[in-house]
């Protein structure tokens, strides 16, 4: 049985919506279908992290206590301070990149290459941003010990209130202290460098200073860590085995280990997709240069990456307030 239609087909058309349904082409159709499925993705993650927070929240790190560091302003405390600027960067490259979009629909070569110039240096110091702000969470800057259980204990200045370092107050132990090489047995398995100080050495410092204190992962009702008193101080640095210093995919001196292991996954995962764009970017921009839109007719390609380049901006957002601002 042969089944016909009784709408019109016009020529080059396919269906009755043409070769653009919802007047879009067929490229944009596939940048959307992109951007929808890699939302999804990221909800994912988000909703994962949010379910590993609410099921830890009593010794999640708090994200002042963390992300403390600013360029070339070392000892200063300023809490959120450069994530702040990097959110407030890569959201006003998504303006320039609005503002190139806009110059591709005026058909204005100069002003699409300066925007998209612009855009592409935004990119750039987020990403390379994010990089410093792993280097320091990695790097770590006061140290803690880690018990057998896997709980961190911080130290703190009684009197001032303060963290101390655990390097500042280590006394040091004439010991030897050295990596395992390939060059001390038959059978060698590759050891992870040592920490600059050893427990035993922490021990010693912490019970030569009267006024410091241990403060445990542990959030109080008003969603501080807990402090404890000298004298269960003393008993809970018993249990230290570890020396724990900045964080990694095991050990984790801010707090609960898996803050870290989120951390790097999803800020990790969000880098990668804006240093692609940024490398679209670069691509395009030279496109422009060369004047391949305009023999083309029109700038769509830029409205296509700046879709992209939008959505990588939106999730950011999302990312920044689920690990800075929640």
């Amino acid at each position: 049985m042969e089944v016909t239609s009784n709408v019109p087909v016009e020529d080059g058309q396919v269906w009755g919506g043409g070769n653009k349904p919802l007047n879009a082409s067929y490229g944009k159709m596939m940048m959307w279908f992109f951007i929808v499925s890699d939302a999804l993705t990221f909800t994912g993650f988000l909703v994962s992290y949010g379910f590993s927070r609410f099921k830890n929240i009593n010794s999640w790190p708090i994200a002042d206590e963390v992300f403390t560091h600013f360029p070339f302003l070392h000892g200063i405390d300023a809490p959120m301070y450069y994530v702040a600027l990097m959110t407030f960067i890569l959201i006003f490259s998504s303006v320039t990149m609005v503002l190139a979009v806009d110059a591709g629909h005026h058909m204005n070569k100069a002003k699409v290459t300066f925007y998209m110039l612009l855009t592409i240096i935004g990119g750039a110091i987020f990403v390379g941003s994010q990089a410093w702000e792993w280097k320091n969470f990695i790097k770590g800057e006061y140290g803690a010990l880690e018990t057998k259980g896997g709980q961190i204990l911080q130290f703190v200045n009684s009197e001032t209130g303060k963290r101390e370092s655990i390097q500042d107050f280590a006394i040091g132990i004439a010991s030897e202290r050295k990596t395992h090489e390939s060059n001390n047995g038959i059978w060698f398995k590759n050891e992870k460098s040592l920490p600059n100080v050893s427990v035993a050495e922490v021990k010693k410092g912490f019970f030569a200073n009267p006024e410091l204190v241990i403060r445990t992962e542990q959030l109080t009702s008003e969603g501080r860590k807990t402090v404890l008193s000298r004298e269960n101080s003393l008993i809970k640095i018993e249990d230290a085995i570890n020396v724990v210093e900045g964080a990694n995919l095991i050990h984790n001196e801010y707090g609960n280990r898996l803050f870290a292991d989120f951390f790097f996954f999803i800020t990790g995962f969000h880098g990668f997709h804006v240093f692609s764009g940024v490398v679209i970017n670069i691509i395009i921009f030279f496109n422009v240069i060369l004047g391949t839109y305009e023999k083309r007719g029109h700038y769509e390609m830029v409205e296509k990456v700046g879709l992209y380049w939008h959505f990588v901006d939106l999730v950011w957002v999302f990312v920044f307030t689920f690990f800075y601002l929640v």
